[in-house]
């Protein structure tokens, strides 16, 4: 792995125990210049993981609490008289930053959630006829608990497609758990967390992600694995071509990781579940089948030829 890429996972690990690929599954995120979705019952670690990342390089963090009354202002700025002047002044709002946590954020209203949806895809905000452009790099990283809905409202699929990546934590085993408390003992493990990259760096690595190839076939693999969930009748809704595009970056930074020039349909494989899961809806018989959405585009993937020819992906 890259050592730039294994300082910063472990540097999250002293936060978050047991949770290596998780932690990779997010990084992958970042690298690709996608947003991600961290989806689990309280208590497992979100706000934690999405914190650690941040502190973990030297870039401007904001977090938002979204609740029912907060407003699309408090996220993207609004424009104010300064009464010295009498003229129009724009303040900048919580998107205005390198890493925004959105925590809870099926707890904010539509027309909230709704607010990011420009910053999220374009990387800017638009407000009285003018452009904000955001920082660079930009990453949102929100959390959402799927088990209590009372006082919450279902992210819209346009809300959903714009998020690289969901993860899920999951609850720890038993020697992770001990090691947790060990580590929580005294004081929160979180305030151990130094800068161990620059922002600089993070570009750096974007830009180098960008330079893998992939071959034809890779390619075809690619949308052979898209085109199934579109003409399948456990589902309601298919893998938009944002998705598709998403795999193929995600499957870069796999390959990236393994220190290869070229991906391999392994890569491809290796984060399908977490690139495509959210982007499909199942149908009643797809909910009776599958139960979930990660199982069936496990059974997607399966099920789909993987390209057999030898020595090609790497151009020989």
């Amino acid at each position: 792995m890259d050592e730039r890429i294994s300082k910063l996972a472990d540097n999250i690990e002293k936060v978050i125990v047991g949770k290596r690929s998780v932690i990779i599954e997010a990084l992958t995120a970042l690298l690709i210049e996608g947003h991600v979705l961290v989806e689990d019952v309280p208590g497992v670690g979100k706000t934690q993981l999405a914190a650690a990342l941040a502190k973990s390089v030297s870039g401007t963090f904001n977090r938002i609490q979204l609740t029912p009354d907060i407003m699309p202002s408090d996220i993207t700025g609004f424009s104010m008289i300064n009464r010295e002047n009498g003229q129009f002044e724009y303040k900048k709002g919580a998107a205005f930053c390198n890493f925004l946590l959105a925590d809870e954020i099926n707890r904010a209203s539509p027309k909230a959630q709704s607010s990011l949806l420009e910053a999220m895809e374009e990387r800017q905000i638009s407000i009285d006829g003018k452009t904000h452009v955001l920082p660079k790099p930009f990453m949102v990283m929100a959390t959402q608990n799927p088990v209590e809905t009372y006082g919450t409202y279902h992210l819209p699929e346009a809300q959903m497609d714009r998020f690289a990546m969901k993860i899920s934590m999951g609850y720890p085993d038993d020697k992770e758990e001990i090691n947790i408390l060990d580590r929580n003992e005294f004081f929160n493990p979180i305030q151990n967390i130094s800068e161990v990259l620059t922002i600089d760096d993070i570009i750096s690595l974007q830009d180098e992600v960008k330079k893998v190839t992939a071959h034809e076939n890779v390619k075809q693999y690619i949308v052979s694995i898209v085109n199934k969930t579109r003409s399948n009748d456990n589902l309601r809704l298919g893998v938009s071509p944002r998705g598709s595009i998403t795999l193929f970056k995600a499957a870069k930074v796999y390959a990236f990781m393994d220190k290869r020039s070229f991906i391999t349909p392994e890569d491809v494989k290796c984060c399908a579940e977490c690139v495509l899961s959210h982007r499909i809806i199942l149908s009643p018989k797809g909910k009776s089948s599958f139960e979930t959405q990660e199982n069936l585009i496990r059974d997607v993937v399966s099920k789909t030829l993987v390209p057999k020819t030898r020595g090609v992906y790497n151009g020989f």
